[in-house]
């Protein structure tokens, strides 16, 4: 992904009553081997996305970023609600924070040097909390592609 990645990201939004759900597709010019643990460790998390105080790696583990909306803001605990390696990690919150699925592929025409990061951000809360997390992925995704 090169500086303007993020950028180019494609994302959407769909919501229902007090339900939003935030869709980013995000090509990568890197091997899912070295996107795999910027969404799915301790320090990768952390340099893109929130700090992580705990992150057991594995399906129910548990799971607690902080600043997660700001930086040193509230911690949000939770679970690891699905688990499998290289390909999918999904952390669902407490509160409004809501639950994170990272879903990675292959880039395109199954390029291994390549990969398409799906995220999805599905959380309850009003509508000016939707809008404020919209605005905020892009920059995140952009650290994102920093970070790798």
């Amino acid at each position: 992904m090169d500086r303007n990645a993020a950028a180019e990201a494609a994302g959407s939004a769909a919501t229902g009553s007090d339900r939003h759900v935030l869709r980013f597709t995000v090509p990568l010019g890197h091997p899912e081997e070295a996107v795999w643990p910027a969404v799915a460790s301790t320090a990768g998390l952390g340099s893109w996305l929130a700090a992580v105080e705990v992150l057991e790696p594995r399906l129910g583990g548990a799971v607690v970023l902080r600043g997660l909306d700001e930086p040193g803001g509230p911690a949000a605990a939770g679970t690891v609600t699905a688990w499998d390696v290289e390909r999918v990690a999904e952390y669902t919150l407490d509160g409004d924070a809501g639950r994170l699925r990272f879903h990675l592929e292959p880039g395109e025409h199954g390029d291994r040097g390549a990969t398409v990061l799906r995220v999805t951000h599905t959380f309850e809360g009003p509508v000016p909390l939707r809008r404020a997390r919209a605005a905020a992925w892009p920059a995140r995704l952009h650290h994102l592609a920093a970070a790798l």
